[in-house]
C-alpha cells in the first residue's frame, strides 16, 4: 500500500487520567493496526500514555476521539493533542518502552 496518502496527517497525543495498568496502549494499537495508521504508543514515568500518530486524517481523528474515551476500565482526565507534519519515519504502529 502506498503510505503517500495525500491528506495524511500526524498529531501527537498525551493523555492523562487513569490510563496505565486498564490497557490503554493495547487499545489505541488495536485501531492503529487496523487503519493504516503509522507510529508508536508508550507509558510515560508520569502516569500518561504518549502517542504519534500519522496516517488518513479521518482515522487519525477517530483515534484522537478514542483516546477521549478509552477503554473499559480508564478514566481519561486531560488530552493534549499536537499536530505535527507526518514524518513518513514508520512502517506500521508499535509500542515504544523507552
Amino acid at each position: 500500500m502506498n503510505k503517500e496518502i495525500s491528506s495524511a496527517t500526524a498529531a501527537r497525543v498525551k493523555v492523562e487520567g487513569r490510563v496505565q495498568g486498564v490497557g490503554f496502549r493495547y487499545f489505541v494499537y488495536r485501531f492503529a493496526k487496523r487503519n493504516d495508521i503509522t507510529g508508536w504508543v508508550r507509558n510515560l514515568d508520569d502516569g500518561s500514555v504518549e502517542a504519534h500518530f500519522e496516517g488518513p486524517e479521518n482515522k487519525v481523528s477517530q483515534l484522537i476521539q478514542l483516546c477521549h474515551e478509552g477503554p473499559v476500565g480508564s478514566n481519561v482526565k486531560k488530552v493534549t493533542i499536537s499536530e505535527e507534519e507526518p514524518a513518513n519515519r514508520w512502517d506500521s504502529f508499535n509500542f515504544r518502552y523507552e
